[in-house]
């Protein structure tokens, strides 16, 4: 199968100078993309096997059942781009049922890229692979072969939830240039729901989501020149019911100065560094945000339970 060329980006100077703005504010944070080293990509991938953490296999179940759905959308000869692409595991259901001639599967781990690139030349030979190891809230260059092919962006996971409303308008409307008139996009969507069971998908009884947390702190350790101490910091997950989202901080046990970069940077006891919102939505919330983006739904479909939502739009 021919293979695409992965694209290749700077991660460290990124990394740094993100990490060193956000640990830097009033209000600390990091952007959870740095979640994402090939510890982060295993850990996340545990997580997703949890009993607590529902949106993975109750958005597969939704695939598997509106497969020969979404089929009937597409034309034929498809080019799939995938946005946040660390695993194929989803993108298969359908490539079972679409026919899909490339696939550009876009993530910033290019570890999990490779690997990726490596296990589709066996499992599905007849798709071109064009993998891009970027950030895919950048601007993003599509190849050139498939300019002429019917475009379906792919964008499960609900990962749209990471971002406060404006920046998911924003990645809504650059995915409509970047995938170009007529083209589709797929995407999973998380519903509002009761907090005692986003909790536990959140703060599971194992532990692993707190090692997914804590894990970033390894990173910077490790490309950022810092000397955090894993020990001094503590997972928390709480519901913003204002903003309905489930918030991820890191919340430094003790008074405390670290390093990242030669900058000191100063905690005191119970501050927190923000690493990631999880919003959740209604359907016609998350409509009214796909319209402002230049979005219309053409359909939806949901689990029985109303846990999740998986949207087609045009």
């Amino acid at each position: 199968m021919p293979e695409g060329t992965v694209a290749l980006v700077s991660p460290r100077v990124d990394l740094v100078s993100e990490a060193l703005a956000g640990l830097s504010a009033a209000r600390k944070t990091l952007p959870p993309k740095f979640f994402y080293d090939e510890a982060g990509c295993a850990l996340f991938g545990a997580i997703t096997r949890l009993a607590e953490y529902y949106p993975t296999r109750t958005e597969l179940a939704i695939l598997r059942d509106c497969a020969p759905d979404i089929a009937a959308h597409v034309a034929p000869g498809a080019a799939m781009v995938e946005y946040g692409a660390s695993d194929e595991g989803k993108a298969a259901i359908l490539f079972g049922v679409l026919d899909v001639d490339a696939y550009v599967p876009i993530d910033i781990a290019h570890g999990a890229l490779t690997a990726l690139a490596n296990r589709m030349r066996w499992s599905h030979r007849a798709i071109t692979v064009y993998p891009i190891a970027a950030d895919f809230l950048a601007p993003v260059r599509l190849p050139a072969a498939i300019r002429a092919m019917p475009k379906l962006g792919f964008f499960p996971g609900s990962t749209i939830g990471n971002f406060d409303h404006e920046a998911a308008i924003g990645f809504l409307a650059m995915a409509r240039v970047t995938l170009g008139q007529g083209a589709s996009l797929l995407i999973g969507v998380d519903l509002e729901k009761s907090p005692d069971i986003l909790i536990p998908a959140y703060d599971d009884a194992k532990g692993i989501t707190a090692a997914f947390n804590l894990n970033i702190l390894t990173r910077l350790n490790r490309e950022a020149d810092a000397d955090f101490d894993l020990a001094s910091f503590k997972h928390r997950a709480d519901w913003n019911d204002d903003r309905k989202r489930i918030e991820m901080h890191l919340e430094s046990r003790i008074a405390q100065t670290v390093h990242v970069a030669g900058r000191r940077i100063r905690f005191n006891a119970g501050e927190t560094i923000h690493t990631e919102n999880s919003h959740k939505f209604s359907v016609p919330h998350f409509a009214s945000l796909a319209r402002r983006a230049g979005w219309t739904i053409e359909t939806t479909w949901t689990d029985a339970e109303q846990l999740f939502s998986v949207h087609l739009l045009r």
